[in-house]
């Protein structure tokens, strides 16, 4: 894997977090003495980030506001952040290889930027990344478009050929393969249904940061 840049999502791929966020939605029905169906339930641990509060409230039938359940997440997760989050076993070593070999790296999230920035900081790897573009900062999502990741390499003064995207949901990595990208797929506990496709559209595959490290695959 020859890079001198690289873009890292944050949720699923730097941090072990995702299975936190796929128990809000269940979480956020049972509060409202709501009982998901099974399909339901398999959604809400599947859908894009963006594609879950339109779920909640038009299928699901959540009566609160948009702004209400953005404001949950944020109390929720902030906690989260603060103080049980933890990076991917390896992520550190991984990660201090690549600043040793004089990668810069950026991360490109749709998490806010105030708990990405927190979230980062509690897992220790802050340091790492010369900065964050998110979802609101480019105007879209990543299931919608390769925007995030073009604003991402421009702030690394960076080309498409110097670049790898490391992600692991298989939208974003097909936004960011059709964008013209070279992506290593990050294995999740969460995406275990589309690890075959991910590992088939991929440029590199990384089932753990513990077994990257200690392959050739960085040499």
């Amino acid at each position: 894997m020859r890079l001198q840049s690289a873009i890292f999502d944050m949720d699923g791929t730097l941090l072990d977090s995702m299975p936190t966020w796929r128990e809000l939605g269940p979480t956020f029905l049972k509060e409202a003495g709501i009982t998901a169906t099974p399909e339901q339930d398999r959604m809400l641990h599947i859908l894009a980030d963006c594609d879950v509060i339109p779920y909640l409230r038009k299928v699901c039938g959540l009566p609160w506001s948009q702004q209400e359940i953005i404001d949950q997440i944020i109390q929720r997760m902030e906690i989260f952040y603060s103080s049980q989050v933890r990076p991917k076993p390896g992520l550190e070593k991984f990660l201090s290889i690549l600043k040793m070999e004089g990668v810069w790296m950026y991360v490109a999230t749709a998490t806010h930027r105030r708990l990405t920035e927190k979230a980062l900081k509690t897992a220790g790897i802050d340091h790492y990344f010369r900065g964050i573009v998110t979802s609101a900062d480019a105007g879209n999502h990543k299931s919608e478009s390769a925007d995030i990741y073009e604003m991402a390499m421009r702030r690394l003064q960076s080309n498409k050929r110097d670049t790898v995207v490391f992600e692991d949901a298989l939208y974003a990595i097909r936004t960011a393969k059709a964008a013209g990208f070279r992506v290593a797929g990050v294995y999740d506990v969460t995406e275990e249904d589309d690890q075959a496709e991910i590992q088939r559209i991929s440029d590199y595959y990384i089932r753990s940061y513990e077994e990257l490290v200690q392959s050739e695959t960085l040499t």
